[in-house]
This record gives structure tokens, sequence and C-alpha cells, in this order.
């Protein structure tokens, strides 16, 4: 990317934010931003949002290993509940009702594992049960859960989103001048 992309700049206010608003606004219980990469600066930048009482930034220090120290570092602080959804913070297009949908239809399906279904395909934001928790926390290296998904297929609550749900996330300069060039139609 080039630079920090949760710091870029979207519809008056950073990328990051984008996706923390839409969880902070949402039905879940607790929020936590885990956080690796220039953390203090966006700890700084995001000062506000750290006034709602729902939210707690864990410093994952070894973000260079890959994603599933984020989501080992984002369990740590979330051992408490039976559920933990996860969201990535380069998703600008994740709003509150997508992620209350995806809450609400995966508890009422008691099984293990959640997901949201982009054109027949899965997608993020994901929820796992606490069942889960110890799986989640032996992943090693730059890989989310995506062993968990093939292993428990038969388990898995699918749910599609209400509305249109674009689920492109931004990783290159290219992705982030296509998003900010529909941010200003």
């Amino acid at each position: 990317m080039g630079s920090t992309k949760q710091l870029l700049p979207a519809g008056g206010g950073i990328l990051l934010e984008r996706a923390l608003n839409a969880a902070l606004g949402s039905d879940l219980d607790k929020v936590i931003l885990v956080l690796g990469h220039q953390a203090e600066e966006i700890q700084w930048v995001l000062k506000q949002a750290f006034q709602n009482p729902k939210l707690e930034a864990v410093i994952n220090s070894q973000y260079k290993q890959g994603i599933s120290t984020s989501i080992r570092a984002g369990l740590s602080k979330a051992k408490n509940f039976d559920h933990v959804m996860i969201l990535l913070g380069d998703m600008p297009h994740i709003k509150s009702s997508l992620i209350n949908v995806l809450l609400h239809q995966y508890l009422d399906s008691r099984l293990p594992i959640g997901a949201i279904e982009v054109n027949a395909k899965r997608s993020h934001p994901v929820i796992f049960s606490r069942k889960l928790y110890v799986e989640l926390e032996r992943l090693c290296g730059d890989v989310g859960a995506k062993s968990l998904f093939e292993k428990y297929s038969d388990q898995l609550c699918l749910v599609e989103p209400e509305d249109y749900y674009d689920d492109r996330d931004i990783d290159t300069q290219k992705d982030f001048r296509e998003f900010k060039d529909n941010l200003e139609d």
C-alpha cells in the first residue's frame, strides 16, 4: 500500500473509522480494536471513539507475524464472551445493520460459526462460538480462520445481507482510488 491504510482519509474521517463506527453502532456488546503498526498514532486519531465505553484497544506487538496474531490478541480480551465476531478494518462498506443481521441470524442458528455470504461465497464479517476459541488460539502465521470454515463446513451459518453489500477490502492504491471515486459519486 505504501502507507498505513487504516489512516487513509475516507469520507470525513479515516478508513478504519468506517468499520469501527459500524461496530460501535451495532448490537455487539463489546468492540475490541486490535492495533499493530502505528498503534499510538491510530489511537490518537481515534481518541473521540475511545470515549465510547463499548470500545477497548489491544496492541498486537507481534503484528508482523501475520493475521493469526491479531486474532489471538483480540481473543485474549474477549474470553468472557460466548461469541466473537471478527471484522476487518480495511473493509469500508461494513454497516451496523449488516453486523446485526449476521449476529442475530447466527445466534438463532445455534451453530458454532457464522459468516456473511456474498455472490455464493463466504465473506467478512465472521463469528465464532466459544467452542472454537482454543482452535482460534492455535492459528499461526499470516492465516485467518479459513481452516475452521473447512473443518466445520457442516456447522456453518451463512447469512445473506439484506441490502447490497460491497465486500471488497482495500489492499492497494488502486483499491483505495476506486473506493474514493465511489465515495464522491
